[in-house]
């Protein structure tokens, strides 16, 4: 934990094919491995999930091809560890086959209070304040990770992967 903060994230996707086409089965597959892998790891707190077990059913917006994944981690480390040096990384890699290109930002990572839990609101509206004003401490990605908040410090840069660095 830092110092009373946890570390929120969200992650919207818009699938290339309806939830229900067979196409897709390899992608439910897969995500239902990697919520397990989340659920294991050191840092993890909590996750969106709908009585499937997964957030793919809860429909975000009005577009029913839409998603969002959102979880709480005790700190960034944790969930950079996750992201990037897990199984969960291999899967992310191959999301072109699944998932089309997000013309803005796809993922947002904020600090809450120790205990709060997020809502789908809340991701959205991170979503667009990166879009609108790029990273600041309300709402920021790996590339550009702000301290939370009283820790003090300039904007570190963890180094995502090139290919996912949360706005591209």
């Amino acid at each position: 934990m830092t110092s009373g903060w946890h570390l929120a994230q969200c992650n919207i996707a818009r699938l290339l094919l309806p939830f229900d086409d067979p196409r897709l089965s390899e992608f439910f597959g897969e995500l239902a491995r990697v919520n397990a892998i989340a659920d294991r790891t050191p840092g993890f707190v909590w996750r969106l999930q709908g009585d499937s077990g997964d957030a793919m059913a809860l429909a975000p917006t009005p577009d029913p091809q839409v998603a969002l994944n959102m979880s709480v981690w005790e700190d960034a480390e944790s969930l950079f560890d996750f992201v990037y040096r897990s199984a969960h990384t291999p899967v992310m890699a191959k999301r072109r086959q699944w998932i089309e290109p997000w013309a803005g930002a796809y993922q947002a990572l904020w600090w809450i209070e120790a205990g709060t839990i997020p809502t789908i609101d809340d991701a959205l509206a991170r979503l667009w304040l990166i879009d609108r004003y790029g990273p600041t401490p309300r709402a920021f990605t790996f590339k550009t990770r702000f301290p939370a908040p009283g820790m003090g410090g300039a904007p570190v840069d963890m180094k995502p992967d090139p290919w996912c660095a949360g706005n591209a």
